[in-house]
């Protein structure tokens, strides 16, 4: 096999918001991509809006780095050598781009949160890498934090790296335990630039101020990519990219072979068939920009343009002799929501040029397909609501956000669990999750999760004043955890979970303990009526908003369904009145984002998303079709527990 030694390819994997980003950041700055007079922004890898309001990256990219430093010719190339990083989300809902960006890579630099440890992301990502049987470097980040525990950090991810390999060769992986005893470690302050292969002292910057002993770590750890000259073109599109003037383009990992632009290869499909296709245009990426080539070897990251509909997954070959590369294989989705067209009174009503029809949420939901291997689409018995599964209800409700930004109007459903019979049993898909809190706050976390037939497994202290509980609990006790987690320890609970199999049916979850105030009729919210009905609950709506019958306008103080005249007007009379002068005011509206909106609805409702709005509604709109078809469920609730 013939050798690339001018090139890496390098994945950044960890749990969410322990620096992948912002390590990116570092090295791009470092190699000099940026000009010395530019204004670099935090985390310019998260290039998405959604992903910059909310702090995490959602979708896998790439990036090269170009480092001809010292080491450079140290390691025989002094013109340079090319580093292709890709950047991974850190949540495991977003898991399809975590293990799409390992498909393209030679091995993977783990990151770690000095404090904070190893926590369910991480075992995530380093059990697909050592699937993939990719060399690790682990890399200990935020070193310079005040709590930081850099030994025992290390202890816990050598310790989770061993365990894990151990798992995966009983699953009948070959791994070279002897090889990951020998765990190269990195000491990094990612948002600062420092790295050092010595150890600091807790809460201390690394001793040295660059990235360099990184640089090293890459270079000297990570594999460069081999190939065999005799072998034909193989080039695995492991991610899809759009561009204004060159239409959709595949991104690619050549294995074998070269790509030549204006030459004639061929796509071999999912479905196995092979159609001949021209490469209109070559991209390689730099720093942060695409240049065109007239070429890629073996090794590279390139972009092609020239197919239409390519997607993830596809082999592009030598038309002569096609040797196709596996599919990449994603695992399972455990969540599902209904996608269906807004048919509320107010739809359409809002704002021109609002995309409403079945038609165009269908083929917004198949251009969705395409670039995300991780969801499944599946009709349903409507002709107008689609059943849409996934990783977890993060992602669903981030491709819900999405198109509500493209313009589009639509309903989506309460999250459901994808469940699964076996052996005759009907089985829910169960989370390992992880929660920190502060002392106090243990009792009441631990209820919470009791309330959700969750399963304690261990509880750690390590006397910083937190506490770390790991419990197993049925993914639909997930659903709203993390609104009530937020509330009762203040804002201070941090929670993060992990797929952790299928299990059999844990019975009835009761996750909401109040009711609904649902409007009873069409019209304008009045001040008069709300102040008369605040002390039943809190409103969802403000003065003078439309409302709807069957519309969600607040929650009810009790558990059970209130119906409401939020549009009563109060009549004027030529009678003075005792109270003319008397000012009242109202309780300021709860304003909830769309996931909290989907974590807050009830089995019985559902959300509507407009570019201007997020309601809460039931399914069935008219009240009194809504009762006729609650006395039946009841009924048949009655005959089941007979």
């Amino acid at each position: 096999m013939a050798v690339r030694g001018d090139i890496r390819n390098v994945a950044i994997v960890a749990h969410v918001d322990h620096g992948k980003t912002t390590l990116v950041n570092a090295m791009l700055q470092q190699s000099h991509v940026f000009n010395e007079r530019e204004e670099v922004p935090d985390r310019v890898m998260d290039s998405n809006d959604l992903e910059r309001e909310k702090g995490i990256t959602i979708l896998a990219k790439n990036t090269a780095v170009e480092y001809t430093g010292p080491l450079a010719e140290k390691y025989g190339h002094p013109e340079g050598i090319t580093i292709n990083v890709i950047d991974t989300p850190g949540h495991a809902d977003f898991g399809g781009e975590v293990e799409r960006g390992i498909s393209m890579v030679d091995g993977v630099v783990l990151l770690v949160d000095a404090s904070e440890g190893p926590l369910p992301q991480t075992r995530f990502v380093l059990r697909k890498a050592l699937e993939a049987k990719l060399p690790v470097i682990l890399c200990v980040n935020k070193v310079d934090r005040p709590d930081a525990r850099i030994e025992e950090v290390v202890g816990e991810a050598s310790d989770l790296l061993l365990g894990l390999a151990q798992d995966v060769i009983e699953e009948g992986v070959d791994l070279d335990l002897d090889s990951l005893l020998d765990l190269p470690v990195i000491y990094c302050a990612a948002k600062v630039g420092y790295a050092s292969t010595d150890q600091p002292a807790n809460g201390e910057l690394p001793v040295n101020d660059n990235l360099e002993p990184l640089f090293d770590a890459i270079i000297k750890n990570i594999p460069a990519p081999e190939y065999d000259p005799d072998a034909p073109l193989q080039a695995h599109v492991a991610n899809i990219d759009s561009s204004d003037f060159l239409g959709r383009l595949g991104l690619v990992r050549i294995y074998n072979g070269n790509l030549e632009k204006g030459k004639t290869y061929g796509l071999s499909r999912v479905d196995g068939s092979i159609e001949n296709f021209r490469v209109s245009e070559l991209l390689r990426t730099q720093g942060l920009d695409r240049i065109p080539v007239e070429s890629a070897g073996p090794g590279d990251i390139v972009a092609v343009a020239g197919v239409n509909d390519i997607m993830i997954g596809e082999t592009i070959v030598d038309p002569n002799d096609p040797r196709p590369l596996p599919l990449i294989h994603v695992d399972d989705p455990a969540i599902s929501m209904t996608f269906g067209t807004n048919d509320s009174p107010l739809a359409g009503t809002e704002g021109k040029d609002h995309k409403l029809t079945a038609r165009m949420i269908k083929d917004r939901l198949d251009r969705e397909l395409i670039g995300n291997v991780s969801i499944k689409v599946i009709p349903t018995d409507r002709p107008d609501a689609w059943e849409v599964q996934g990783r977890g209800e993060l992602a669903l409700a981030v491709l819900a956000e999405q198109m509500r930004r493209e313009g589009y109007e639509l309903t989506v459903g309460r999250p459901q669990v994808v469940t699964k019979t076996i052996d005759g049993t009907l089985c829910e898909p169960m989370e390992s999750t992880t929660i920190d809190v502060p002392e106090e706050y243990m009792g009441t976390v631990t209820q919470l999760m009791a309330d959700r037939k969750g399963r304690m497994e261990s509880m750690s202290n390590h006397g910083s004043g937190w506490v770390r509980l790991q419990f197993t609990v049925p993914s639909r006790g997930l659903i709203g955890f993390r609104t009530a987690l937020l509330s009762a320890t203040r804002g201070t609970g941090i929670s993060s979970s992990l797929s952790a199999g299928y299990a059999p049916w844990a019975g009835q979850i009761v996750t909401r303990q109040n009711g609904s105030m649902v409007s009873d009729r069409q019209g304008t919210a009045t001040p008069y009526a709300m102040q008369r009905l605040q002390a039943r609950g809190n409103f969802f709506v403000e003065p003078q908003s439309q409302v709807y019958e069957g519309q969600v306008v607040g929650v009810n103080n009790k558990p059970e369904e209130l119906d409401v005249n939020i549009t009563l007007a109060k009549h004027m009379t030529n009678m003075r009145s005792a109270t003319a002068d008397v000012l009242e005011t109202l309780t300021p509206p709860i304003k909830m984002s769309l996931e909290e909106s989907l974590d807050f609805a009830n089995e019985d409702e559902c959300v509507e998303v407009t570019p201007e709005s997020i309601r809460i509604r039931k399914i069935i709109l008219n009240r009194e079709d809504w009762y006729k078809w609650r006395a039946k469920q009841r009924r048949a609730n009655n005959n089941a527990t007979k």
